[in-house]
């Protein structure tokens, strides 16, 4: 597999950047549209936190475990999210997709699908992933339907494996798609995103 560096993604409705410290301010703002960190199954940054947040993504991309996007609206630039590559593993040629939140103006519009259809495209055919994974709390009942309606299958369940924000542990559902299944899965993306528009 590729190194996991810094790109450019767009398509869309949407453009991937990687988050810098520069985003803060519009990371902030798409974090009060609604609230998000009062979301116990999230992790979006709480006020005042957001700069905090930007530089534990930039230690862990340092670190090579990650890969943060600012999510950007392709019309005018604003930031409405973040996602990110995470738990890369060359050796295995994986990594998973995660971190993901938008302003909740942004939710249930084509803005995930077509951020993730980026994300596994650009894993699958340019880094060389052989597999994409993903992790949610399994309280997080529309995380995990999302997740299956991008065409990934559940893996199984780890019990008793993070802590939340307000100190409680969660179990952990636990997603993947191989790059095998990616030609189809990225053929019914394609046609659901062609039918949004």
């Amino acid at each position: 597999m590729r190194a996991v560096v810094g790109v450019t993604l767009a398509r869309g409705p949407v453009r991937l950047v990687p988050l810098a410290l520069d985003h803060e301010t519009g990371l902030a703002a798409a974090a009060a549209d609604g609230d998000l960190w009062t979301l116990r199954v999230t992790s979006v940054p709480e006020p005042g936190a957001t700069r905090a947040y930007i530089e534990t993504a930039l230690r862990m991309h340092a670190e090579g475990s990650r890969l943060a996007f600012a999510v950007l609206d392709a019309a005018d630039g604003t930031v409405i999210g973040s996602t990110s590559y995470h738990d890369i593993v060359p050796a295995v040629e994986r990594l998973e997709i995660g971190y993901t939140w938008y302003a909740r103006r942004c939710q249930r519009t084509a803005v995930n699908t077509t951020a993730k259809w980026l994300l596994m495209q650009h894993a699958f055919e340019t880094l060389g992933a052989r597999l994409v994974g993903w992790r949610t709390d399994h309280e997080n009942l529309a995380s995990q339907r999302a997740i299956e309606r991008l065409g990934a299958r559940k893996d199984g369940v780890l019990r008793h494996h993070a802590l939340r924000r307000d100190g409680t542990v969660r179990d952990t559902v636990m997603y993947s798609l191989t790059a095998a299944e990616w030609p189809p899965v990225k053929a019914h993306l394609e046609h659901q995103l062609t039918r949004a528009r």
